[in-house]
């Protein structure tokens, strides 16, 4: 049984998680200590001890463990992202490249704690001096999701520690052993005792005692709405800091001048790699009237050709659902696009393969209309709407009628009309002739609306929620 890392040592209890392999059901990839209330108390003390001395700890310091991890991290990229495909299974190329994505954001994170500058401004009074500074949070609660088991962890942990803040992270029950390898990578790149703690546990428990605890200063969020909305209920009383990300119900606005080619990989690509499981898929396609039928036509063509699979078969270009509770989820969404009105014209099916997983092959439903649940609820799976307008003008206003915000995506060679949605479209990113699904690790990440709350996630951004903002007056004597 893989331990948990609480006040520098690896910690074991009587209860255990399986990792079992969605590819495969009956492999287990290994089990992980389960933590309780009295051992998430126990990390959230010893990151409490751990704060005072950690906030005054060099950025030399800060910058060498970090830059530690994230070299061991891309040197074992090939053996961590088959981990990663093993237990959540995205297909190893995608896997791999998330393991690397981890490593760059270390990096990144790692020369940010020698970047970290503040401003000397002149008062308006003569003879007193103004220094605005920046000093970490405190005790920093992380909750990540399962869909990137390392590098959501990653852009939270390493900037909490880049900016001085202690550490309790909860990775998701379904995905623990990237986690456990990544404290395993941190813990021996040098992080003092009690600096970073790893937990592992259900949400139930695990989470509410992490957001029952006053000590804790902030809590980072990736999940669902329903459980953010908890966390910042449950936060509130505490005035503590929160930083929430929930999901989206992404638009793709295809227009009649669209590179037919160009739109059905953004279309492809956005809705359905990674077995769609991703906050900024592609979800709506929203397609104009002179191209619908050639683009629809085109991207059945392209989702018959996908090959479903195994995720370490090399051949495989998507992989299975997560588990068997998202994969009914998924039929579920399905099958009530069809009770509405919705055509289903390409997948939707159960896939048989050697091994015994959860397949399903990537679904496009066709004739929708914006107010059908497939359009306003997000599925987190390997399915995708269509959408028929008129024009731009009606493409935008269906694009914007959804209570997310968080990607938004159009395909088309006019600068008019390009230029207009990245302006008009009501989402924290927006995408032009690329996917909706997929960004850079050195730039800030979030939405608006019900997608996301608080500040934004990576890059020099990350620094709006990890730090606070002192100013300090001196007089001259």
């Amino acid at each position: 049984m893989k331990p948990m890392l609480i006040g520098g040592e690896w910690v074991t209890t009587s209860h255990g998680i399986e990792n079992i392999n969605p590819s495969d059901i009956h492999d287990i990839v290994d089990v992980y200590a389960q933590a309780g209330r009295a051992e998430t108390q126990q990390a959230i003390a010893a990151a409490a001890a751990a704060a005072p001395k950690w906030a005054l700890s060099g950025p030399q310091e800060r910058h060498d463990i970090l830059h530690r991890a994230g070299d061991e991290i891309l040197a074992r990229k090939q053996e961590l992202g088959e981990l990663l495909a093993r237990e959540e299974g995205k297909v190893l190329p995608e896997a791999i490249g998330e393991v690397a994505r981890a490593g760059q954001i270390f990096l990144f994170f790692a020369a940010e704690a020698l970047r970290q500058r503040g401003d000397v401004v002149a008062s308006v009074r003569p003879g007193v001096g103004v220094e605005v500074t920046r000093e970490p949070v405190g005790v920093v609660g992380i909750i990540a999701p399962w869909n990137f088991p390392i590098a959501i962890p990653a852009w939270k942990i390493a900037p909490a520690l880049c900016y001085g803040n202690t550490v309790v992270f909860k990775p998701a029950e379904l995905v623990p052993g990237s986690a456990w390898a990544l404290a395993d990578i941190l813990h021996r790149a040098g992080v003092p005792a009690g600096v970073f703690n790893m937990v592992v546990g259900p949400g139930s428990v695990v989470g509410q005692t992490m957001l029952d605890d006053p000590r804790i200063d902030a809590i980072s969020f990736t999940g669902s709405q329903a459980t953010g909305a908890r966390v910042a209920s449950a936060s509130l009383p505490f005035l503590r800091k929160i930083q929430l990300e929930m999901g989206g119900k992404n638009p793709l606005v295809v227009l009649d001048d669209a590179d037919l080619d160009n739109a059905v990989f953004c279309a492809v690509n956005g809705a359905f790699f990674s077995t769609g499981q991703r906050c900024t898929a592609s979800s709506r396609l929203i397609v104009t009237e002179a191209i619908h039928d050639r683009f629809v036509s085109a991207v059945a063509d392209r989702l018959a050709a996908l090959r479903i699979g195994h995720a370490m078969n090399a051949e495989t270009d998507i992989g299975p659902v997560v588990d068997a509770t998202q994969l009914a989820q998924n039929q579920d969404y399905i099958a009530i696009a069809r009770s509405q009105g919705a055509h289903l014209r390409a997948g939707g099916d159960l896939v048989r393969r050697e091994t015994e997983g959860y397949f399903l092959a990537p679904a496009l439903l066709t004739e929708t209309v914006p107010d059908m649940r497939i359009n306003r609820e997000e599925v987190f799976g390997p399915v995708a709407s269509v959408i028929r307008v008129r024009d731009y003008e009606e493409a935008l206003s269906v694009a914007n009628d959804t209570e997310f915000g968080l990607s938004a995506g159009i395909c088309t060679t006019s600068l008019k009309y390009a230029s207009d949605f990245k302006r008009k479209a009501q989402v924290g990113m927006v995408m032009v002739n690329v996917p909706t699904a997929g960004v850079d690790y050195h730039v800030p990440f979030g939405g608006r609306k019900s997608s996301s709350y608080g500040a934004r996630e990576q890059g020099s951004y990350a620094a709006e929620f990890f730090t606070i903002v002192k100013t300090a007056y001196t007089a001259a004597y």
